[in-house]
């Protein structure tokens, strides 16, 4: 896999990816405004940030509690085995249900995989985990811990300007 080198970006770029980690419906009327520039050169880097791909879409921060997901769980998986045929088996197949959250193939402590699950309750959680989780072919692991409060979620990528 090719990692994406760092693009060069000037201080109107790094404010435009600033401004819209906090605020993605922003106008770009009120963009231009708050980085000094006039709206057609505004609009015409916010695009050229889009094609580049540093910025890869848009999204509304929904409230999981108010939809009835009372539960957060981050969930350490364990692989029996090493290979990318196991790998790519597990990820497809966590990819495919709405309550995993994030997916990140991590080191350390003998475990593959961290997942942040949002359940309904303690019993959402356990047929989540035994009906779907489990049976995955490599499962060797299983060890959750389940989240008191957020402290704070969604931040933006840092901008250094």
């Amino acid at each position: 896999m090719k990692v994406p080198q760092p693009l060069a970006l000037d201080r109107y770029d790094r404010r435009i990816l600033e401004l819209i980690q906090q605020e993605g419906r922003i106008s770009n009327q009120e963009l231009a405004e708050r980085i000094g520039l006039s709206p057609s050169p505004c609009l015409r880097r916010l695009r050229a940030l889009e094609e580049s791909g540093l910025i890869l879409g848009y999204r509304a921060l929904v409230d999981a509690r108010q939809l009835g997901y009372r539960l957060m769980a981050l969930v350490h998986i364990s692989m029996d085995r090493h290979t990318p045929e196991r790998f790519a088996n597990f990820e497809r197949q966590v990819a495919a249900l709405p309550q995993v959250q994030e997916c990140l193939m991590i080191t350390g402590q003998e475990v593959d995989y961290q997942l942040k699950i949002r359940v309904e309750d303690m019993d959402g959680y356990q047929q989540l985990l035994l009906q779907h989780i489990t049976p995955i072919e490599g499962v060797s692991g299983v060890h959750s811990n389940f989240v008191l409060r957020p402290v704070f979620e969604n931040r933006g990528v840092p901008v250094e300007l």
